[in-house]
């Protein structure tokens, strides 16, 4: 089993820490390098763009790159 990887950001000028799988870090890293951006400036993005602040950033994020993994995928 894979344990959750935390990573340190910061989104709007503070500091905030995101746990995922590696498996959605590696997603979310290609979906950075195919759009020209830097992991932060993609998290940002997502964190900013979110319809729902209710709902967690992680939660967020692993949503967002199962959706760019089956774009890609088609």
């Amino acid at each position: 089993m894979r344990h959750l990887e935390k990573r340190s950001l910061s989104l709007n000028g503070h500091r905030t820490s995101v746990a995922l799988e590696p498996a959605f870090w590696a997603a979310l890293e290609q979906a950075a390098a195919a759009g020209g951006q830097t992991l932060a400036g993609l998290v940002a993005a997502q964190d900013a763009g979110r319809e729902n602040p209710d709902q967690p950033l992680a939660s967020h994020l692993r949503v967002f790159a199962l959706e760019w993994a089956g774009r890609i995928a088609r």
